[in-house]
């Protein structure tokens, strides 16, 4: 059975399950997910094509209708148009930029932002909270953008309608009721630069530097290892350098679901003449083959090949890949000196090299193709490789910054690419392939709870205020705080940390602990439901929506890319209510109503003009300076980047670091298997477009364990067998019941499973060192055959034990 915008159609709907949601008075059926519908084809070799262009439409004409749809199509990602909600990989700025510069990924995020389905009052009274507790991040997704601002208060069934300037009392009635160190501000990637900077403003006027956020979560680690050995938490390349590099390493990244427009650019390095290098546990279609929707070939042709070579890692085995890489690097270099090192550069600008060399200097070959699954003979082939490039770029996401030894991982890659100067020159250097749109720019911005003091210090000077200096919760401890009772009062800028977050019954005990909860939203998620003794909700303009209730007229925000380029945004389509707030103009209404009207902050000037906040911003960011001339240039302007742009870095000694780390890999216990978090090709983080995972074969289901079919044989279990999932963590256990055992061609010993579902699987204390980001690519898990008799027996010992039953 097929879904036709998010719903069954004609008889193949079910009642049973179905709700309401209206379309500007017209009603439409939403119906929930039932995983017995599961159906599992053949896993595609090919991404994008035809097919994803009648998808991109599909969904977008059925939410938001032909002339939204359209109109917001020709204006994303393009001069003075609206950047995309999806991913923050960049478009180009000096190069043709194509008429429709979008993917089906980015045409998904803008079909639910710009729909116009709508969750009014009457829709709350009609679901009440008991209900929407059993319902599905999908469901509650699909009802439509929030037009009120809502509230529960203790002793409630139901949330009820509250003015804005009630809501906004409430906010400082309860935040001055208690402690800084007691409240928490968390930030999802979608809020925009200008956002962002009001937002850790406030944070920090009241005096917290709780500002826990996405990143925490994702490439925390990437930062972590980044700024001591480079000088700089960010990447180091450009568009133009993927496009022109000689070889391309895209590893634990799968861009074909989570960046698509990605594997344009490697399509083209590959016409240049680059190599490509694929390195993940799962075949993934978008890293195979490639179809172009907007030239013939990708529409009614063959596509083009993505990866001249795929390492079929296994999951975790990656430091170990590069410290053998490093090694045969070296060993080229000593058996023909001085073709294969950049000796002057390994002199001239880096430290630790001898250190490093000693530590490279033998290696144990049995015990680096147990840790990765792969032949000595398939990295020798891309050491090869490595060796003829004179200009290399190595890629990564989240496969490899959700694991306990993941800043050790991304260190080896750094090392890898200072042996040959990989920085600084055309077609090289470091590629962290950030997520959400914009996630770099908040932390650009001032999102972090640990910002350095230089910059805390041009905030002091710049406004008037004291910040504090004591680091304040990432977004693990804050879960912590909230299940140990010390947050008061918990507000989240866009996201939904309740299911975003690991341990996830943990997170919603803590959340429904808190005394206030406040979402800034666009629709319903699973945090409205889990929410504080008393709970707010603020419905926001989304970045589609037109921003213009203002003294001096429309105003655009800004967003910083993968690649530190800063550009416009500004939605031009009609919202679809007008109790809809910008989120600066929520900022400042709630910094007026916790620090009081004669602030020394002018919190009412930025609201009414989004220049004053890029003028402050401008003398407190670095590399912002002129903010106001440079963001109206056509494609923006570019963050300085040291190691890209002068080959120099900002540590200490002004060297790049080589640092040396003991081999690490996950390694299962007997009867498990390592098991990592993934998205399917139909959602974005944890906002879930649909149920068809297209390229992996997978549709009307969710709760899938993807398992190799000798994995199966090994462990006793048949394909589409029923079980619990028990994950494993020092001696705790923490369960998830039913769930579906697909056959797949994954690498031996691993399986992979969606999340948000598998997050209630991720222990609390299973984070990766240093950076304190959720092992959600870590987990140790075994199966248990479900018996649904069984369920609530498991439940009420779960009560009294440590085992936790979902």
């Amino acid at each position: 059975m097929g879904l036709i915008n998010g719903r069954r159609s004609g008889s193949e709907q079910r009642t049973g399950e179905d709700a309401e949601a209206k379309v500007h008075g017209r009603t439409v059926e939403i119906e929930d997910i039932d995983e017995d519908d599961l159906t599992v084809g053949t896993p595609k070799k090919t991404a994008a094509g035809l097919k994803a262009v009648g998808v991109s439409f599909e969904r977008g004409f059925g939410q938001g209708g032909v002339s939204r749809t359209l109109r917001s199509y020709l204006r994303v990602n393009q001069p003075g148009g609206v950047d995309c909600p999806g991913c923050a990989w960049p478009e180009s700025t000096t190069g043709h930029r194509k008429k429709l510069e979008f993917c089906e990924n980015g045409a998904k995020a803008l079909a639910e932002e710009n729909t116009q389905r709508v969750v009014t009052p009457q829709w709350w009274e009609d679901h009440p909270i008991a209900e929407l507790e059993q319902r599905s991040d999908y469901w509650l997704g699909q009802a439509g953008r929030i037009t009120h601002p809502m509230i529960i208060r203790p002793g409630d069934t139901h949330y009820t309608p509250i003015s804005w300037d009630e809501a906004f009392e409430t906010i400082g009635e309860h935040v001055r009721a208690t402690t800084p160190d007691r409240c928490a501000f968390y930030t999802s990637g979608r809020t925009a630069n200008e956002t962002a900077f009001m937002y850790q403003l406030m944070a920090r006027s009241l005096g917290t530097n709780n500002l826990p956020d996405c990143s925490n979560m994702c490439h925390e680690s990437s930062g972590t290892a980044l700024t001591p050995t480079i000088g700089v938490g960010k990447g180091t390349v450009t568009l133009e350098d993927v496009e022109h590099s000689e070889l391309v390493l895209v590893v634990g990244q799968n861009p074909g679901s989570n960046h698509p427009r990605m594997l344009g650019a490697l399509t083209e390095a590959r016409k240049n003449g680059a190599k490509v290098v694929a390195v993940n546990p799962l075949p993934e279609a978008g890293l195979l083959n490639f179809k172009d929707p907007q030239t013939p070939r990708g529409l009614v042709g063959h596509g083009d090949r993505v990866s001249d070579e795929y390492l079929q890692i296994k999951v975790g085995g990656d430091q170990a890949l590069f410290q053998a890489l490093g090694h045969l690097l070296l060993a080229a270099e000593e058996e023909n000196p001085g073709t294969v090192l950049d000796q002057e550069f390994l002199d001239s600008r880096t430290r630790g090299f001898a250190e490093y060399r000693a530590a490279r200097g033998t290696l144990d070959w049995d015990e680096i193709e147990t840790a990765t699954g792969l032949l000595r003979a398939e990295i020798e082939k891309v050491a090869e490789m490595l060796i003829a490039s004179k200009a290399t770029v190595v890629c990564w996401a989240l496969g490899l910054t959700q694991q306990p030894h993941s800043v050790d991982t991304i260190r080896e890659i750094i090392n890898v690419l200072l042996l040959q100067g990989n920085f600084g020159k055309p077609g090289a250097g470091a590629c962290p392939v950030r997520g959400h749109s914009n996630v770099q720019g908040d932390r650009t911005f001032g999102i972090w709870e640990k910002m350095p003091e230089d910059f805390l210090q041009r905030l002091d000077d710049e406004f008037g205020i004291s910040s504090p200096r004591k680091h304040g919760y990432d977004s693990t401890d804050a879960m912590q705080a909230m299940a140990d009772g010390d947050i008061d009062v918990f507000v989240s800028l866009g996201g939904n940390l309740a299911r975003a977050n690991s341990d996830t019954r943990m997170m919603e005990a803590g959340m429904r602990r808190t005394g206030l909860t406040v979402q800034i939203s666009t629709k319903p998620n699973r945090s409205h439901v889990v929410h504080g003794e008393t709970a707010l909700i603020l419905p926001t303009l989304g970045r589609s929506d037109r921003d213009d209730k203002h003294p001096g007229g429309a105003q655009f925000l800004s967003v910083e890319n993968s690649m530190s380029i800063i550009s416009s945004t500004q939605g031009r389509l009609e919202p679809v209510s007008d109790q809809l707030l910008a989120e600066p103009v929520i900022i400042s209404r709630m910094a007026r109503a916790m620090l009081g009207d004669d602030h020394v902050v002018d919190w009412k000037a930025m609201a009414e003009d989004y220049d004053v906040i890029r003028d402050h911003a401008s003398r407190v960011v670095t590399g912002t300076e002129d903010f106001n001339r440079r963001i109206r240039d056509k494609y923006g302007f570019v963050l300085p980047n040291a190691p890209r742009d002068s080959r120099t870095f900002a540590t200490p000694d002004g060297r790049a670091a080589f640092t040396v780390s003991e081999l690490e890999y996950l390694q299962a216990p007997e009867g498990h298997l390592v098991l990592q978090t993934m998205r399917s090709h139909d959602q974005y983080n944890t906002t879930i477009y649909g149920l068809d995972d297209r390229y992996r074969g997978i549709s009307e289901g969710r709760r899938v364990i993807l398992i190799h079919p000798d994995d199966l044989a090994t462990l006793g279990f048949a394909d589409r067998a029923l079980v619990d999932v028990v994950s494993v963590f020092r001696g705790r256990e923490l369960r998830s019941a039913r769930y579906r055992l697909v056959s797949y061609p994954t690498a031996r010993g691993c399986a992979a499973a969606y999340y948000p579902e598998a997050n209630e699987l991720v222990h609390r204390e299973l984070v990766a060192r240093e950076s304190n980001t959720p092992g959600f690519k870590a987990m140790m898990v075994r199966f248990e055959p479900h018996e649904e008799k069984a369920d609530q027996e498991k439940m009420a010992a779960a009560v009294d034990s440590d085992v936790v039953m979902a």
